[in-house]
């Protein structure tokens, strides 16, 4: 059959029938159509077929087919009308002889905002013929004006515009199938179906649409100009409609909408929805709906010139092979390109046939519309006749590039050439707005003109030469470039007009020019009316070619059109060129369908034949017989013996290897760079919990389970399970048993198969039922596959269509709060599109680090896409990337002789020949050996002698990628039989590696396996390609895309020479090489190539730092290197350490069992999250609890620097140590060598200048498009994370892609991205699926971490057991006794730990007591005070990183408006101390303004309220409770709520002024009061007595007002708490007979702080107390101290003060300090009784930040930045010296020197307790190693008894005038004690001297007198040293 035009066709009846059918199932939604030979056969009135009607031959009937079915008949009949009188409007169903069941039709509801009103088109004009009878309508040449029906106006006629040649000649015939109409009303033009066009004209059907129903009568002008109806349309005539006249056409589509893509059209014809509705288009009036009955084309989409015209180059094409049409190819209209902005540019969409369904079904292309296309009528003479055999005759199948213009029409032959919209939306120039234009350097005006854009073409296909094919995204580029040089051009000639252009008269001569130089492979052809002149003329010449003429490789066709302008195609004939461009406009899955339909049709028998010969001649078959006879049953020796030795197989297969090779199975690493990168995701996802937007709380979870999801690959499902078991990730997340580990780890890998719906919904239900765990869902390989549900339900083929998509974006996944979706990628790009799911903050990139700094001593490097490319610059003699050029020579010739099998088949077919002729030649036949390429014959050679030159008989891996599953089979069947026969089957393995199945292996293959792994069970078998380490094996790997498998480091070669051209996508290309990178030892690539430099910072840089000075870096991912060199250590990090010396036995193994079954490795709680690079002793110390037992092997056997034991094997020694396994060659140690295609190979190979790979610059997937053709290049120092930004800016989703339907929000311009979802990229095999594991388990220990404090842990100092100085209180005791209690004696030593570097307080036991020199610790080096991790309780204090649901409106975080709900409040009081008014600010919530009492008139502030010390409710505490914070804003436990239990308490935060806006953002809610400017840089001296004032003068406030309400002053409650900032838990103690208790028979349990306040408040007569507390926690609370429940003693950090008792007691305001020493000291000096709890322990949080820290001390001039540390002894100098002045308070700086001075000033009390220094009225800190005697010098005072004590020193410290000459004269000092006299002033410490009569007994020197060394502005203090004389 064939086509009508050629006069071919006999029978039209057997084309209306298939078209019928092909239209029905299309339509139809659920009933199965008839198939079209029981329609044809089984008709009741059947005709007879002649025997010409249906050739057999199915290559002729699918040609035809396709013919057909991409065509518009397009041929004008002239239309004799007739009238016929039957005026029917029951038509019977028009389907011709079809009976098909009527199908219910529903109409698509009208786009909202249209109009809907009968007889009005949506657009809301008029057709209704009485109101358009007068009106002038214009319509186009060759359109008829008719009227429509519509069933709801019976009595109008609606008016409608359509091209005649779809309306029947007078005998009702003729019609061509389908439509083309105009709106007459609102003038929209180019309805292709009748079934839009009705919906659009409102006629609002019932049933079907079809033209011949609803299309009436003509519509005629009578002579006064009225329109008026005419005859009626002849649709109906004779029943055997013979409508073969009509002429069959295929035209270009007008353009193609930006989203449409390579697989949306892959329906089969089942489905009426099988185009996308309206809505998700955003189109309007004319829905992609299936095709009207009788049209046979489906309606382009389109769009007008929009900013984002883009599509992918190889996106939609016409590709006619013979075979069963698959699509309905679209039809073309003309439209001029882009002078306005309205029109249109042609792009085809005829998509390229894929095939695997039958024949009967025709899929028909999804195009979705984006915008409205008005077409033009088309012009005469816009058509070409394709000559019949073209490509028979030829042997080309020419390929059309779109240019600039109208196409014209093709017919014919039409299958013998394809359309490519490659280069089109180059030509389009995109509105860009003015930012991406800047970006860009264009200005607005400057656009090219057609002229230039003919002139660049033409200049770039010159410059492609032979072999190169045209790439659209280098083309886009020298576009960009020349706009910029235009730019720059008319900016310097300062013009506003454009330069001048070229004139179209010049064009053609000036193309011409150029042309010549292209040694006559680019010709130009000028026509004058149409390009389809140019293409005829192309194509007659090519069909008359012969084969012997020499053809251009492109033709470059111009139509200098006076009319149109000039318009131009290119058409490209090199055969090279042609079908590499034809190919590549397949998708993979489509050119894998077209593969698998000509291997079943049988069309490559000529091939398969032709290989049947080797290449001298001879019957390989034969041949291989021949050989198999001559050696009989022997085989070629297993290994260690030459190919020539031969034994039996019985003894091949007994033969065992002699060496075990003691490769360590169970060891795993974690490297540092793994590490740092899981510790990047754990910041993540903190940043996520810190973000504010209360997407994920943290505090919340208490466990992580977490599960995997990887693609289809059953390797990939048990490497990954390999990873998880070796790791230990499930015993250490608690999730599974030790024992039972093992097993249970298969439910936490998920493969995306149709069984993942179950186990994905078991997975949901346990995040639904487990509230409190954190899930994580790793989608691990997740670009692979990720199309939408919705076009997947659309497509049969592909069974793992949008399974992805329904996983990781169902709405369960994305609401449930306790689920972080981590996906995991080497190749992200899809994902990071304009509708990316995920946030650009939200990924996390491999690390980049620069090897200099941390590679320096590691052992590993990583190698990879880059490295690869760079490798080709080393100029060593065996490169690691070869383009096999011999072969590609062979290639070529054979694509000549075979023009239409896909180059894949020819390629596999040859590689199979060349593999099987190299095996022969190196065995039997060495006369092959000039037949086999160069490459092919060494890689067989290394291949099959490496095991024969050991006796470990081991080898390496060669993989060969043939992606089509079939083509695999083949090839592993030919390659196994030619193997056999040859004897060689015990010598190497051949494997298929198939995703869908697992590893297959021979028997005695497996035997050797586990000889060289030891210790493996019985029914060890291999399941991951890592377990084949050292198997000599080919594994012929296949699939779509290679997944992310593993592969050993015995990998050697990468044949990738199947990987063509059509493999141009960055990600497809880049996927493929990615199999070969891996990890290498650094010294092997130093020394082969000597100056090789890696260290660039690279965009796939994955760097390593250090572990082990010479250990290998291995890597989770990707171990496999070829280091497995010279040395032979071949380091894995599994299982594939092969030990390269062997003395490494199994001595070195043994220590590792007992550590690698227990997981008490642990060294500390908080590793997991902090640890640093460990030291070289040891892989990771820190981080080995968090590693769990894996870790066993690298920190507890490092005894051998080559201990094999370490996972990463045995290390790669430098050069040859140890025996030398096999004289292999030098290049063995090198990464594996890929040898590539050309296309692969010029697209990797050419790093240009020094730019990334060209492949980093092509479509990054496909199933994404650039959204503008105009855009900056992807430049070399872009790192990854550049990248994602550039792909987010510049590329979008396909309308198939999962991402697609994030579209963004119209209003906002925002898109939805997921706040619980990362991204973790990384270079292929760089470690990934080890730093997730580590992620998960570091998330682990934070959660833990978060639920845990570490607090301080240290035992009481300076305690004596032996004195009670309890004994009269008994021990049961709630509260203390009063009577009995002052009669304690105060014990006056500090027993607090943190005061440990103090100097001791002076008691009379230490008279007695001979001191031992107390240990040298030198104060300078902040010593580590010792801490304990404990786990929060639900009564602790927290930061402001707590959220929880109960105290959410405690800390408010979500009012709005929270900061303007405080307000300020001023309170000024007189301090008789500073003597002075003090003014405080109060900031006072609105909700907490109930606690103060306020002025009635002005809310002027008077007091805070409070209570009475009668007062009982339990549900308050009395004291109001003051925190001094400072630089704790968001550290500080200001977080009351739970400690306090929620009841009602009075908490006011005490900050500066500086600080106060910190403090008040991050607690909004709670009371601050802020101390004055002055205080900015007090200590906390000054806040303390600041609370004690303001409290003391409140209470007088308080006392006053109550008073006057009746109430007794002394009723008032006079105590306040004053706690630190870093209380966080309480705990109540009991004393316990039975000494069971852990503690010394102490139990204790934890309580609220509100329970501690109310039982201390509720002491009886506790107004007698000045100050009660409790005591510090520590693990050592020993029961004696529990045994006195109430002591006499100092207390700090928490305690309840009675400001009444202590009014006349204070702070010292100056003191940075040992104030809380000091005022306790004064306290109880003065009588007051100091009363401490201890039932009650405080413990302290250990807080990194804040806190009363040091200042640092700096000059207060800075002459340079590096200045020495300025010692403590600089803190003071002489008086007007030059000292260096410093930037401190004085006070702080004599302080702090008086710390470190005690040597100097006081040198006799040096250790010297019995002779202590004498303080008066002050306690300060002079050093550890002196006592201090604090005696107070005010009247009635208790002090220490002094009697015969001999003072070694004297301190007098501002002293006030109650120390007078007397007082001092009572005390007795040694003979040398030294006296410190410290005053404000000079003057004063003059005064001083002489009242005190100092000079009687103190000798003093002039030079004896110091300053502390501040300016004078500063205020410095002043003291005067003396000696007793």
């Amino acid at each position: 059959m064939g086509n009508s035009y050629a006069g071919q066709l006999k029978s039209a009846r057997f084309e209306e029938a298939l078209h019928n059918s092909i239209e029905a199932s299309l339509r139809c939604s659920s009933v199965v159509p008839r198939p079209i030979f029981s329609q044809l056969y089984l008709d009741p009135d059947q005709h007879p077929f002649s025997p010409a009607d249906v050739k057999p031959k199915v290559e002729d009937l699918d040609k035809d087919l396709v013919h057909r079915y991409t065509q518009n008949g397009s041929l004008d009949f002239s239309n004799n009308l007739t009238v016929n009188e039957m005026e029917d409007d029951e038509d019977d169903e028009e389907m011709s002889d079809s009976n098909s069941p009527p199908i219910p039709y529903s109409q698509k509801p009208a786009p909202e905002g249209s109009c809907t009103t009968d007889g009005f088109c949506q657009a809301g004009k008029d057709l209704r013929l009485v109101s358009l009878c007068m009106e002038q309508i214009d319509i186009p040449a060759g359109f008829l004006l008719v009227g429509a029906k519509s069933p709801n106006l019976p009595e109008h006629i609606l008016v409608c515009a359509v091209d005649k040649r779809f309306l029947p000649d007078d005998h009702g015939k003729n019609a061509l199938l389908g439509f083309s109409g105009n709106c007459i009303g609102c003038g929209e033009r180019g309805f292709r179906y009748f079934t839009e066009f009705s919906n659009h004209i409102n006629l609002k059907l019932t049933t079907q649409p079809k033209k011949q129903k609803h299309l009436k009568y003509y519509l005629v002008r009578s002579s006064q100009g009225v329109l008026s109806k005419g005859p009626l349309i002849c649709w109906k005539e004779c029943r055997s409609r013979q409508s073969s006249a009509t002429c069959h056409s295929i035209k270009p589509n007008a353009s193609v909408s930006s989203t449409v893509t390579p697989e949306n059209g892959t329906t089969n014809g089942y489905k009426s929805g099988f185009i996308q509705t309206d809505a998700a288009n955003g189109n309007t009036s004319q829905g992609g709906k299936s095709s009207t009955p009788s049209s046979a084309q489906a309606r382009p989409g389109n769009y007008p010139l929009s900013p984002r015209p883009s599509y992918a180059s190889g996106d939609q094409a016409t590709m006619f092979t013979s075979g069963p049409p698959k699509k309905r190819h679209r039809g073309w209209y003309p439209g001029s390109p882009v002078p306005q902005p309205g029109s249109v540019v042609p792009v085809p969409t005829v998509r390229p046939l894929s095939r695997t369904e039958s024949l009967l079904s025709a899929p028909v292309p999804q195009t979705p519309l984006t915008g409205i296309l008005q077409p033009r009528p088309i012009p005469a003479g816009e058509t070409v006749i394709v000559p019949e055999n073209l490509l028979s005759n030829s042997g080309i199948r020419p390929v059309i590039l779109i240019g600039y213009g109208t196409l014209p029409y093709f017919y014919g032959n039409v299958g013998d050439i394809v359309v490519s919209p490659l280069l089109v939306n180059c030509y389009k120039i995109p509105q860009l707005d003015n930012k991406d234009m800047e970006q860009l350097g264009l200005t607005g005006s400057q656009l090219l003109s057609v002229e230039n854009m003919i002139l660049l073409t033409i200049q770039y296909l010159v410059r492609l030469g032979p072999d190169q094919i045209p790439l659209r995204e280098e083309f886009e580029q020298i576009m960009l470039k020349a706009m910029q040089e235009f730019t720059l051009r008319e900016r310097a000639l300062q013009m506003g007009a454009q330069c001048t252009p070229v004139s179209p008269g010049q064009l053609p001569w000036l193309a011409r020019l150029i042309a010549s130089v292209s040694q006559d492979l680019v010709h130009v052809i000028v026509t004058q009316n149409s390009l389809a002149e140019g293409i005829s003329e192309t194509l007659r010449t090519l069909s008359e070619m012969r084969h012997y003429q020499r053809l251009p490789d492109y033709v470059v066709a111009i139509c200098a059109s006076k009319i149109r302008g000039n318009e131009f195609c290119v058409v490209v004939l090199g055969q090279h060129q042609s079908r590499a461009l034809a190919e590549s406009m397949l998708t993979t899955s489509e050119f894998l369908k077209e593969i698998s339909y000509e291997l079943i049709t049988g069309k490559v028998s000529f091939l398969a034949s032709h290989f049947k010969t080797t290449s001298l001649g001879d019957d390989l078959d034969k041949l291989l017989e021949k050989m198999q006879q001559r050696r009989g049953d022997s085989v070629v020796t297993p290994f260690n013996g030459d190919l020539h030795e031969y034994v039996s197989p019985q003894e091949a297969a007994a033969m065992i290897p002699t060496q075990n090779l003691d490769i360590d199975n169970e060891t795993f690493q974690i490297y540092q760079p793994q590490l740092t990168v899981a510790r990047k995701l754990l910041s993540q996802v903190c940043a996520i919990a810190d973000s504010g937007s209360q997407s994920l709380d943290l505090g919340h979870f208490s466990k992580v389970d977490f599960i995997i999801i990887v693609p289809r690959s059953e390797v990939l499902v048990q490497q990954t399970l390999q990873r998880i078991r070796q790791s230990g990730v499930l015993v250490d997340l608690g999730l599974e048993e030790n024992g039972a580990a093992y097993q249970r780890a298969e439910k936490y890998v998920v493969r995306l198969d149709n069984e993942i719906q179950a186990k994905f919904e078991v997975f949901m239900r346990r995040v639904r039922q487990n509230p409190y765990t954190l899930f994580v869902l790793v989608h691990d390989n997740c670009h692979v596959e990720l199309t939408s549900v919705i076009s997947g339900s659309l497509s049969h083929g592909e069974p793992s269509h949008g399974l992805a998509d329904r996983v990781i974006n169902c709405r369960e996944v994305l609401e449930a709060f306790n689920l972080l979706v981590l996906q995991v990628s080497s190749f992200p790009y899809t994902l990071q599109t304009q509708q990316s799911r995920i946030s650009s903050s939200n990924e996390v990139h491999w690390i980049q680090l620069d090897s200099t700094e941390d590679m320096s001593c590691e052992g590993k490097l990583y190698f990879g896409l880059n490295e690869y490319s760079k490798s080709l610059q080393w100029g060593i003699t065996s490169p690691l990337l070869r383009c096999d050029e011999t072969f590609e020579k062979m290639v070529n010739t054979l694509l000549e002789r075979y023009p239409r099998l896909h180059s894949m088949v020819v390629r596999c077919y040859l590689l199979i020949q060349q593999y099987s002729e190299a095996l022969m030649a190196l065995t039997t036949m060495a006369s092959l050996r000039d037949h086999s390429t160069p490459e092919t014959l060494s890689i067989m050679d290394d291949l099959i002698s490496s095991p024969g030159k050991t006796k470990s008989g081991r080898g390496h891996m060669l993989i060969i990628r043939v992606p089509s599953v079939q083509l695999a089979m083949l090839a592993k069947e030919r390659l196994q039989e030619v193997r056999d026969k040859l004897g060689l089957q015990y010598r190497f393995e051949i494997i298929l590696g198939n995703p869908a199945s697992e590893v297959s292996v021979a028997t005695h293959f497996v035997a050797r396996l586990k000889t060289w792994r030891g210790n493996e069970p019985e029914e060890w078998i291999p399941r991951t390609y890592q377990d084949l380490e050292g198997l000599p094996c080919i594994v012929i790997l296949t699939g779509k895309d290679p997944l992310g498998e593993t592969f050993p480091r015995s990998l050697k070669y990468c044949d990738l020479r199947l990987i063509d051209s059509s493999y141009l996508t960055r990600t497809a290309l880049e996927q493929e090489v990615g199999l070969a990178c891996c990890y290498v030892s650094k010294e092997v690539i130093r020394g082969s190539t000597v100056a090789l430099d890696l260290s660039g910072k690279e965009q796939e840089r994955a760097a390593v730092s250090e572990n082990d000075s010479d250990e290998l870096l291995i890597d989770l991912e990707r171990p496999q290197s070829n280091s497995s060199a010279i040395t032979g250590t071949s380091g894995s990090i599994v299982e594939n350490g092969v030990s390269s010396s062997s003395t490494v036995d199994k001595s070195q193994k043994q220590p590792l069992t007992p550590g690698f079954r227990s997981p008490a490795n642990s060294t500390g709680p908080e590793e997991g999250v902090s640890a640093g690079t460990a030291g070289a002793g040891e892989t990771l110390k820190q981080e080995s609890d968090s590693l769990g037992p894996q870790m066993a092997s690298s920190t507890t056997s490092k005894p051998s620097s080559s201990s094999s034991s370490s996972s990463s094997g045995p290390r790669a020694l430098p050069w040859p140590a140890g025996p030398v396994q096999g004289c292999r060659s030098l290049h063995a140690t090198l990464p594996p060598i890929v040898i590539l295609s050309k296309a692969a190979y010029s697209l990797l190979g050419s790093q240009r200048g020094g730019k990334l790979p060209s492949s980093a610059s092509l479509l990054p997937h496909a199933d994404v498009a650039w959204v503008s053709s105009l855009r900056p290049l992807l430049h070399k120092d872009m790192g990854s994370e550049e990248q994602s930004l550039y792909y987010r800016q510049w590329t979008a989703a396909r309308q198939h892609h999962a991402d697609y339907s994030n579209q963004p929000d119209p209003g906002s311009g925002t898109r939805a991205c997921h706040p619980r979802r990362l991204l973790l990229t990384g270079p292929p095999q760089v470690g990934k699926t080890g730093s997730y594991l580590q992620f998960l388990r570091i998330l682990f220990r934070m959660l833990i971490r978060l639920l845990e404090v570490d607090v301080y842990d240290e035992g009481e100092i300076n305690t004596d057991h032996s004195e009670s100085s309890g004994a009269s209180q008994s021990e049961g005791e709630p509260w203390p006794d009063i009577e009995s209690f002052s009669k304690m004696p105060f014990d006056i030593s500090v027993h607090d730990p943190k005061y440990s570097l103090m100097s001791l307080v002076y008691t009379e036991k230490q008279a007695g007591v001979k001191q031992e020199a107390i240990k040298e610790s030198r104060a300078e080096e902040p010593r580590k005070r010792e801490t304990v991790s404990m786990m929060l309780t639900k009564y602790a204090a927290y930061n402001t990183f707590h959220h929880c649901e109960q105290c959410h409106h405690y800390m408010d975080f979500t009012s709005a408006a929270q900061v303007s709900d405080s307000t300020l409040h001023a309170f000024t009081f007189s301090s008789s101390m500073l003597g002075e008014e003090v003014q405080l600010y109060f900031i006072i919530p609105k909700s907490k303004e109930s606690h103060f009492v306020f002025s009635k008139q002005g809310k002027h502030l008077e007091s805070m309220r409070l209570p009475l010390v009668s007062d009982k409710n339990l549900n308050a505490v009395k004291s109001p409770i003051f925190t001094p914070s400072s630089g704790r804003h968001e550290h500080g436990l200001l977080n009351l709520f739970h400690a306090m239990e929620g009841i009602s308490h009075l908490h006011l935060l005490v900050v500066k002024e500086y600080e106060m806006p910190l403090y008040r953002k991050y607690w909004p809610n709670h009371i601050m009061l802020v101390l004055p400017g002055t205080f900015n840089n007090a200590g906390v001296g000054a806040a303390r007595f600041l609370i004690k004032e303001l409290s003391y003068h409140n209470l007088e406030l308080e006392r006053n007002r109550l008073e006057e309400l009746g109430v007794r002053r002394q009723c008032v409650w006079p105590f306040i708490v004053v706690m630190d900032d870093s209380c966080v838990l309480w705990n109540m103690h009991s004393a316990q007979e039975q000494t069971s208790q852990p503690m010394e028979g102490v139990s204790s349990k934890n309580v609220s702080l509100k329970s501690v306040l109310q039982h201390i408040e509720a002491t009886p007569k506790i107004i007698h107390y000045a100050i009660l507390g409790i005591q510090k926690w520590s693990s050592k609370l020993a029961a004696q101290s529990l045994r006195v429940p109430f002591s006499r003693c100092h207390v700090h950090d928490f305690i309840l003060l009675n400001i009444d008792l202590t009014q006349n007691v204070q702070y010292d305001f100056n003191r940075y300090f040992c104030e809380d020493v000091d005022f306790n000291l004064r306290t109880n000096s003065s009588g007051l009784l100091i009363c401490r709890f201890n039932n009650f322990s405080l413990m302290k949080k250990h807080i990194q930040v804040g806190g009363q820290r040091d200042f640092i001390i700096k000059p207060k001039i800075m002459v340079s930045e590096s200045l020495a540390p300025i010692l403590p002894l600089q803190y003071v100098c002489a008086p007007d010296s030059e000292h260096t002045l410093l930037a401190a308070p004085a006070q702080f700086l004599l302080e702090k020197f008086l710390q470190h001075a005690s040597y100097k000033l006081f040198p006799k009390a040096i250790r010297n307790f019995k002779s202590p220094v004498l303080a008066v009225d002050c306690y300060l800190n002079i050093g550890p190693e002196v006592a201090i005697c604090y005696i107070s010098s005010r009247p009635h005072s208790s002090n220490v008894n002094c009697e015969g004590v001999f003072f070694s020193g004297l301190l007098l410290y501002l002293c006030d005038s109650f120390v007078g000459a007397d007082l001092l004269k009572k005390f007795k000092f040694l003979k040398g004690a030294t006296l410190c006299v410290i005053c404000q002033d000079r003057s004063s410490l003059r005064q001083t001297i002489v009242r005190l009569e100092l000079e009687d007994e103190w000798q003093f020197r002039l030079r004896d007198e110091f300053q502390t060394a501040n300016s004078s502005d500063d205020k410095p203090l002043y003291f005067l040293t003396g000696r007793h004389v």
